[in-house]
């Protein structure tokens, strides 16, 4: 290969085995969160020593080397991204490239508690809009659900966004018998303050204390119920991730719904996800991943790093098999979500 070739060949975009280009990472920056919510970890989870995780320059350099092959979004996830320390040194190092025009959007998944600190500061590193995870506008439910989590310093946060100019979506994991009375309220406080909402299903990922079986509440049923008292009309609107949107002709607000269960979105699945640790998964709901740390670390050059990531992409899955029902007792995948990031 001559070296016009190998210069080409380390910009090309990254395609997998079923012609799905890779234009969008997530990457997780911690495990560790200042929340336990109940379907997402246990109540006593250990975390990984911070001599593993990688550096925020080795961060960089990842999200860097899949910039310079076609990923146009990189999502900052955790656990709880803000908790990490000189977090917004990354956020500003990674900025260099919304500048360079060589990727569209730097966005991140919060649970909004530290978000009255860092709001204005993301903005100022182009952060234009922000996912927030909030399941109930109930303060005894929401700590009920977070374990020890606090309302209102989240809906503090969540003004402080608003006040920098970043768009706030509004993530919430549909929970039977926990927000399911509430859902018109929070979709109505959404979309009166201009924030969009989505609603998630439950994903069985890790062991938990509470059956997920008891947690699941399939969107179809949330969305049969919505018709009887909004109109919900189908849109075109994508924001690059799974959700499917929906507008509210009462409202005007948009909501969008994310099934992993009931209606899987794997068909046009464009996502890879990066631990804090350098692994790389290729599909939320499988186990298979590939070490990016070893390669990263052998060499101060990205062309084992690069050669990593080619293979991985080239092992990618059509799509993942989520279950949940009563004689599936146990987790799909065996890592919690806030290992994976996201």
């Amino acid at each position: 290969m001559t070296a016009a070739q190998e210069t080409l060949a380390r910009t090309a975009p990254l395609v997998d085995p079923f012609g799905r280009a890779i234009s969008y990472l997530r990457v997780s920056v911690t495990d560790r969160c200042d929340f336990r919510c109940v379907y997402c970890m246990s109540e006593d989870m250990h975390f990984l020593p911070k001599q593993d995780l990688l550096t925020l320059e080795e961060l960089d350099r990842l999200c860097s080397a899949f910039v310079a092959r076609g990923v146009q979004k990189l999502r900052i996830t955790g656990g709880e991204p803000l908790v990490r320390r000189d977090i917004m040194k990354l956020f500003r190092s990674l900025s260099r490239h919304l500048v360079a025009g060589s990727l569209e959007e730097l966005t991140l998944t919060t649970n909004g508690s530290q978000l009255g600190r860092f709001a204005a500061e993301l903005a100022d590193c182009g952060v234009k809009r922000v996912n927030v995870s909030l399941d109930t506008l109930d303060a005894d439910k929401f700590r009920k659900v977070t374990r020890w989590g606090d309302l209102d310093k989240v809906l503090e946060g969540i003004d402080a966004a608003r006040a920098a100019g970043l768009a706030i979506k509004i993530n919430a994991v549909a929970l039977k018998g926990v927000n399911d009375d509430e859902v018109e309220a929070m979709i109505e406080w959404a979309h009166g303050l201009g924030m969009d909402m989505t609603f998630i299903e439950v994903m069985p990922m890790g062991d938990i204390e509470p059956s997920r079986y008891d947690q699941y509440w399939p969107l179809s049923q949330l969305r049969a119920r919505l018709l009887d008292r909004y109109t919900l009309e189908d849109i075109d609107y994508m924001t690059g991730g799974p959700a499917r949107y929906v507008r509210v002709r009462e409202t005007g607000g948009r909501i969008g719904f994310i099934t992993p269960l009931t209606h899987n979105f794997c068909e046009s699945c464009n996502r890879v996800r990066l631990t804090c640790t350098g692994t790389l998964y290729m599909c939320l709901g499988q186990e298979d991943a590939a070490d990016l740390r070893a390669p990263l670390r052998a060499s101060k050059d990205d062309a084992l790093l690069l050669q990593a990531v080619e293979a991985a992409i080239a092992r990618k899955p059509k799509g993942h098999d989520f279950v949940i029902d009563r004689t599936t007792s146990r987790p799909a995948v065996g890592r919690h979500m806030s290992v994976t990031g996201g």
